[in-house]
């Protein structure tokens, strides 16, 4: 049961390498984890936790609403993985020795599972996800549909066609930010919007796109070889790695803007101590990506590089900025009272 439980553990925060031999030994929750990628879920667990924290700052909060909206919405973003995996395999872009099948199991590709047994996975994770939703639109107003249709459509068609016509990153802003976080205290403060949210909520998402960016840059040749043209192949490596700089810089422009108007509380600038880890990154992203694996590169790691060092910094970043988020939640309910 230990052994067990420590392989969750690191299918949590990290993609485990298991061999055919080891993924038919593991119980059906592990092969779960490691078939949605499930250590990037945490992106998405930081959003539901802001949009519900603020939604505890400045409305009612339902404790409810924020647990199914947190299962929900993390089931959403991993049924979505399967599917990525399931239209790449479709399309036959994983064949080889492409990037996906190389930095973990593409349980597809390598055969761990049957077509018809992967179908099962996607069905099951995808129906709990909907119920979700559908909970939610049920003790909401007409509005709540729209967040759920959207969320479906982004969830659905992601892969294809907008990965592959370079819509990617712009819809990753729009899902991680005013969907996930906008979405979750719409529902959770009980039907109410607030434009300062929507903002902070971009802020955030400019983090998980740049995860994504890494990702692309990191395969690029490969996706461009395959005809997939995300937004790195559209911009070429070198702009797609500038942009990237670009974006982290301005979060930390947005995040003093909201500080100076007033809009939030100084605690937020507690985002500022990740700066050193930013100036670090940035030095692999000032750099044409290596085409080999640096010596001193963990093995392991490869070919995953600007992605895990975005990742990274985006983690450090986003803690950060939820810690400052807890906070000022904190100095508004003693305001209050």
């Amino acid at each position: 049961m230990i052994t067990t439980i420590n392989f969750w553990y690191k299918a949590l925060i990290t993609i485990p390498r298991v061999s055919k031999e080891e993924w038919l030994r593991l119980d059906v929750i592990s092969k779960w984890l490691v078939a949605t990628r499930a250590s990037v879920l945490i992106m998405t667990s930081i959003s539901v936790i802001i949009g519900g924290l603020l939604a505890y700052a400045y409305e009612s909060f339902n404790w409810i609403y924020f647990i199914v909206c947190f299962l929900g919405i993390n089931l959403a973003h991993a049924a979505n993985n399967l599917i990525n995996d399931w239209v790449d395999f479709r399309k036959g872009v994983d064949k080889g020795n492409y990037f996906r099948a190389l930095y973990g199991p593409q349980i597809l590709e390598h055969k761990y599972v049957t077509e018809s047994t992967f179908f099962k996975y996607v069905a099951v994770t995808l129906l709990l996800g909907l119920l979700a939703g559908l909970y939610l639109v049920s003790v909401g107003n007409t509005n709540t549909w729209y967040f759920l249709l959207v969320g479906l459509f982004f969830l659905l068609f992601y892969t294809w066609p907008l990965k592959y016509l370079g819509l990617g990153e712009p819809a990753v802003v729009l899902v991680w930010g005013p969907l996930m976080i906008g979405g979750t205290y719409f529902v959770v403060s009980g039907n109410q919007w607030n434009p300062d949210v929507a903002f902070l909520a971009l802020i955030y998402a400019i983090g998980p796109t740049s995860v994504l960016f890494g990702k692309h840059i990191d395969k690029l040749s490969q996706d461009k070889a395959k005809g997939v043209k995300t937004l790195p192949v559209i911009l070429g490596e070198k702009y797609a790695r500038y942009s990237v700089v670009a974006l982290w810089i301005l979060q930390y422009v947005a995040i003093l803007y909201l500080v100076i108007s007033s809009t939030f509380s100084p605690v937020l600038l507690l985002v500022f101590i990740a700066i050193p880890l930013l100036i670090t990154t940035f030095k692999y992203f000032s750099v044409s990506r290596p085409s080999e694996k640096p010596e001193s590169y963990e093995a392991e790691a490869w070919p995953l590089y600007l992605v895990r060092y975005a990742f990274v910094y985006n983690k450090r970043f986003s803690v950060l900025l939820m810690l400052g988020i807890l906070l000022h939640v904190v100095q508004v309910k003693l305001d209050y009272f």
